[in-house]
């Protein structure tokens, strides 16, 4: 490939190619319900909007405040909002068709390189950025996913660790 034949995709090329492409489709939700930074949910509100994924976060005062600081795009995301136990949220997603996928270091985890795109329903649960997953809620997984670090750290934070596994269901990695 011969240098200057490279050229930057301007603003209006990318509102054209992507002109009514993402909505609430439902079928992808991130689920970091048990946030600890709301720097973090901000982050991944908008690499949800880049896959066409929704979040669902639980219902909090400052929560509801870091996504709105978090919405560098200025227009409405998509967000479910959870109201009451997170648990008990989680248990009535897996109905029907839903899969219910968690990003935890557990025995028998997919790694994510190994990860297929989702082809139906899929709710990805990330933890506490401290513990991780709680016991009844891992119960309620369908599969986990690992994300393989050869550095000194145990995991990636909940924004970084969320929208590589995003990126991964919708298959644009």
């Amino acid at each position: 490939m011969s240098r200057g034949h490279l050229r930057a995709r301007t603003t209006k090329d990318l509102r054209y190619r992507r002109a009514r492409t993402h909505s609430c489709w439902d079928h992808l939700i991130a689920a970091p319900l048990w946030p600890m930074h709301g720097v973090n949910l901000g982050t991944l509100l908008r690499t949800c909007d880049a896959v066409g994924a929704c979040l669902a976060v639980p219902r909090r005062p400052w929560v509801a405040e870091a996504l709105d600081r978090g919405n560098t795009l200025r227009r409405p995301s998509c967000v479910h909002w959870v109201n009451g136990d997170v648990t008990d949220w989680l248990a009535d997603q897996r109905t029907g068709e839903t899969s219910i996928l968690g990003v935890e270091l557990v025995e028998d985890a997919i790694r994510l390189a190994d990860l297929p795109m989702a082809t139906r329903r899929t709710v990805m649960v990330l933890g506490h950025e401290s513990t991780g997953i709680p016991g009844e809620a891992l119960d309620l997984l369908d599969a986990a996913v690992e994300i393989p670090m050869i550095g000194t750290g145990q995991s990636l934070n909940l924004a970084v660790a969320g929208s590589l596994v995003l990126y991964r269901l919708a298959d644009l990695s």
